[in-house]
């Protein structure tokens, strides 16, 4: 009669490690689901907008018109380079094109780049 408490402890105590094996797997199984269903919710952070929505009436600045105070809302332009637009223009007239600004000092390809559609010369030769 022994032999079959010893059987019978040991057979529940067997039972109750393998009620808890399967419990822990359980618990790592919904946990590894939750972690997968997370990881799959993509949520898109950048949107790009096309230009034209966000300024829809962006008319380009004229070089040969522009104030120092114009010149320095553009990109990469600020009250220096604004300042030496300006002289430039003085001492050598009107612009003739665009990229007559790569002879400004402080403006090269990157900048012009930047200026592209911002800014236009009328009257003194082509954009």
């Amino acid at each position: 009669m022994r032999e079959k408490v010893k059987a019978a402890k040991t057979e529940i105590f067997l039972m109750a490690l393998t009620a808890i094996f399967l419990c822990s797997l359980t618990v790592l199984a919904l946990r590894d689901r939750r972690a997968t269903q997370a990881q799959d919710l993509v949520v898109e952070t950048e949107v790009e907008v096309p230009q034209e929505e966000v300024l829809p009436d962006l008319t380009p600045l004229d070089l040969n018109t522009a104030t120092a105070e114009e010149l320095d809302t553009l990109p990469g332009i600020g009250p220096e380079l604004a300042r030496r637009i300006l002289e430039y223009r003085e001492e050598h007239g009107p612009f003739t094109s665009v990229e007559e600004l790569l002879n400004v000092s402080g403006i090269g390809e990157a900048k012009l780049a930047d200026l592209e559609g911002r800014v236009q010369v009328t009257g003194g030769g082509t954009e």
